[in-house]
């Protein structure tokens, strides 16, 4: 899976006004940016210039470098969680007792990331340490 620079960065931006509990139009005025071209820039469907992202940051009262660092982080995070179940398979360890717990893998509907947060990811294996019931019968 590929996540565009300019969806990646509208995300965050959209994130920090909501967050922030902004109007649109309220954070395209302080940026002197027309309300449609900001709209477009958080969906990602437009690319920003170095100004107008200086301007919107400056408007939400967000460092661009932190901007940018966020923006990394979660390409970088959505690189390393994207993987093939095969590969899922061949890292793990086996469980050391018990049934054996799942693997969690991420999943995304749409090339939206609006409603992604991203967690650390995990080195290591989950299992849980449930055992099976007294007298049940297990299907092979």
């Amino acid at each position: 899976m590929t996540v565009l620079l300019r969806e990646a960065i509208g995300d965050r931006l959209r994130h920090a006004r909501t967050t922030q509990r902004r109007t649109l139009r309220e954070v395209s005025r302080t940026a002197r940016v027309s309300l449609g071209y900001l709209s477009e820039v958080e969906r990602g469907r437009k690319e920003a210039s170095s100004e107008l992202l200086a301007a919107i940051c400056d408007a939400l009262d967000l460092p661009l470098s932190e901007l940018l660092h966020l923006v990394a982080s979660d390409i970088g995070a959505v690189q390393k969680s994207v993987t093939s179940p095969a590969e899922l398979t061949e890292r793990a360890a086996p469980a050391p007792s018990g049934l054996e717990g799942g693997t969690i893998v991420p999943a995304m509907i749409g090339n939206d990331l609006s409603d992604l947060r991203l967690q650390p990811v995990l080195t290591h294996r989950l299992s849980t340490s449930i055992t099976e019931p007294r007298g049940a019968v297990v299907a092979a």
